[in-house]
C-alpha cells in the first residue's frame, strides 16, 4: 500500500509530459514553417534579382542595337577598339525626330590633300595615302580664316610633331561611311544607368565668376583654364598638347578641351565642347582619345559624348570620336598637339567641327540649340578632371601632363594659338583673356603672349600633394 503514492505521482509526470509534447511540436512546426517561408522568400529575392539582372541585359542589347549601325566594313584599332564603317546616312544623329528628312550639309571647297600618315610603316602608309587621295577632304564654303601660322614655332626645341588616330594603321573607312567606335556591352554596364550612358553629370562647367569655395568637392569637378565674356562669339579655335593622364579611380577622368557656351550656368546652359580626354569608365582603358560634347540643357537631358545619341551628324570618313590619338607627349621628350576648331556658319547657322588643318568632321545642326543658335557669349578653354575622395580629400588624377605651369615647355602641357570667331566669321586673338581654377596648389593656369604661339597658356598639375592634400 506504501507504493502507490509513488505510482500516481509518475502517473501524472507522463500525463504532464504528453500534454507538454503538442506545444513543443507546434513550436517547431511554427518553426519550420517560418524556416521556409524565409527560404521560399530569400528563392523568390533571388529569383527578382535574376529577372532584373536579365531586364537589364535585354535593355543594354537593344541599347547597342541602337547605337552600333549595321557597317559595310570594320576595322580592329591595335587597342583593341573596333571601328565600323557605317553609310553616313545610317548614322546615330538621324534617330533624331527633327532630322527624319535632314539635307546633310555638304562641305564644298576642297582643302590641300596633305599626307597624314607619315608615322605609319611604309606598306600602311601606302595603303592610307591611296584612301586619302580618294576621299580627299574638303572644306564649307564658309570657313574662317585665322591669324597665324600652325607651323611656325619659337625653335627647333619648341617644334611639335604630327599626331593621328591608332586606328588607321589597320585601314580606313570608304567613301560616304564614317568611323564610328563600336559600343561594348561592358562599356554600357559600367555606366550608372543605360539613361546615363555617355553623359556628363551636371554642373561639369566652369563657372569663373560663382565659386563658393564650400561647394569646391561637391559636384567633384575641378578646373583650370582661360576664357573670354562680354562679346558675342561664333567659334574657336585653339592647338592643344596632348598628354596621357593618370587616373587615381575608374569613374574619375582628365580632359582638355574647349567650351562654347551660351545662356546662363543655371538649367539653361547650351554648350558644345571639343578635346581629347582619358576616361576608364567611358571607354574601359587609360587611353588618351579625341572627344566631342553638347548639350542644350546643362547636361540633364540632351546631348552626349561623340555619336552616342542623335545630335551631331559626321560627314568625314577620316577621323572616328572617341577613338585613340597618338603618339602622346613624353615628359623632357617629343611633344604632339592637336588643333580643334569650332565654328558657326553664318549662312545655315550650324556650328562646325574641324580636327587638324584639314579634317572638317561635322556639324551641330543650329536647331539643337536655344542660345547658341543666336552665338556664344563666353568662350573657355583648358583642363578638368573629376575627383570622387570623400571627405574634403583630393584625388591624385593628374591634369594636362601632371605637372604646374611653371616647369614650362615639354614639362607642362599647354594650349597655344588660341582665337576667337567674331560676328565677321574671322579668326583673332581673345580680348581680355582672364584665367581660373579653384585650388591653384592641385591644379593651375598661367596665361601669356608672343609672337610664334599668340595667346597661349600652361595649366594642369599632379592633383593630391602635400599643398593639396
Amino acid at each position: 500500500m506504501a507504493a502507490a503514492p509513488c505510482a500516481l505521482s509518475s502517473s501524472r509526470r507522463r500525463r504532464r509530459r504528453l500534454a507538454v509534447l503538442p506545444a513543443v511540436m507546434a513550436a517547431a512546426l511554427l518553426l519550420l514553417a517560418c524556416c521556409a517561408e524565409g527560404a521560399a522568400a530569400g528563392s523568390g529575392g533571388r529569383g527578382l534579382t535574376r529577372r532584373r539582372q536579365l531586364l537589364r541585359q535585354r535593355q543594354v542589347q537593344y541599347h547597342l542595337k541602337r547605337l552600333n549601325k549595321a557597317p559595310l566594313a570594320s576595322i580592329e584599332s591595335p587597342d583593341g577598339d573596333i571601328i565600323d564603317c557605317v553609310p553616313i546616312s545610317s548614322q546615330p544623329a538621324f534617330d533624331h525626330p527633327l532630322l527624319k528628312n535632314h539635307t546633310i550639309q555638304v562641305p564644298l571647297s576642297p582643302a590641300p590633300p596633305l599626307p597624314f600618315f607619315t608615322a605609319s610603316p611604309p606598306h600602311v602608309m601606302m595603303d592610307a595615302n591611296t584612301q586619302w587621295r580618294r576621299a580627299f577632304q574638303t572644306r564649307p564654303a564658309y570657313h574662317p580664316e585665322g591669324l597665324y601660322d600652325e607651323s611656325k614655332v619659337a625653335s627647333q626645341k619648341q617644334r611639335t610633331q604630327t599626331i593621328t588616330q591608332m586606328w588607321h594603321q589597320n585601314g580606313l573607312c570608304q567613301e560616304n561611311t564614317i568611323p564610328i567606335r563600336r559600343t561594348k556591352k561592358e562599356d554600357v554596364f559600367r555606366a550608372s544607368s543605360i539613361r546615363r550612358y555617355g553623359k556628363k553629370t551636371h554642373l561639369s562647367t566652369p563657372n569663373p565668376s560663382s565659386v563658393d569655395p564650400a561647394m569646391l568637392n561637391e559636384n567633384g569637378h575641378q578646373h583650370a583654364i582661360a576664357y573670354v565674356e562680354g562679346d558675342k562669339y561664333y567659334g574657336a579655335k585653339a592647338t592643344i598638347n596632348v598628354w596621357q593622364p593618370s587616373i587615381q579611380q575608374g569613374n574619375e577622368f582628365s580632359l582638355s578641351q574647349l567650351w562654347i557656351l551660351g545662356g546662363s550656368f543655371g538649367q539653361d546652359l547650351n554648350s558644345i565642347e571639343a578635346g581629347w580626354q582619358v576616361s576608364p569608365d567611358l571607354y574601359g582603358d587609360n587611353n588618351t582619345r579625341l572627344f566631342t560634347y553638347w548639350t542644350s540643357d546643362a547636361y540633364q537631358a540632351t546631348g552626349c559624348y561623340n555619336l552616342l545619341c542623335s545630335g551631331f551628324i559626321q560627314t568625314n570618313n577620316q577621323i572616328a570620336m572617341g577613338a585613340s590619338i597618338f603618339p602622346i607627349s613624353n615628359y623632357g621628350g617629343s611633344q604632339y598637339d592637336i588643333n580643334i576648331l569650332v565654328w558657326k556658319d553664318p549662312k545655315e547657322g550650324n556650328w562646325w567641327l574641324q580636327f587638324g588643318n584639314d579634317y572638317v568632321l561635322g556639324y551641330w545642326p543650329s536647331f539643337l540649340f536655344s542660345y547658341l543658335a543666336d552665338s556664344a557669349s563666353m568662350i573657355e578653354w583648358g583642363g578638368e578632371v573629376v575627383n570622387t575622395e570623400p571627405d574634403g580629400s583630393h584625388t591624385s588624377t593628374q591634369m594636362g601632363s601632371g605637372h604646374f605651369p611653371e616647369e614650362g615647355f615639354g614639362k607642362s602641357s599647354y594650349f597655344k594659338n588660341i582665337q576667337v570667331v567674331d560676328s565677321s566669321n574671322n579668326l583673332k586673338a581673345p580680348r581680355g583673356i582672364g584665367s581660373f581654377t579653384e585650388q591653384s596648389n592641385c591644379y593651375d593656369v598661367q596665361n601669356g603672349n608672343n609672337g610664334d604661339w599668340g595667346t597661349y597658356f600652361y595649366y594642369g598639375g599632379p592633383g593630391k600633394n602635400p599643398n593639396c592634400p
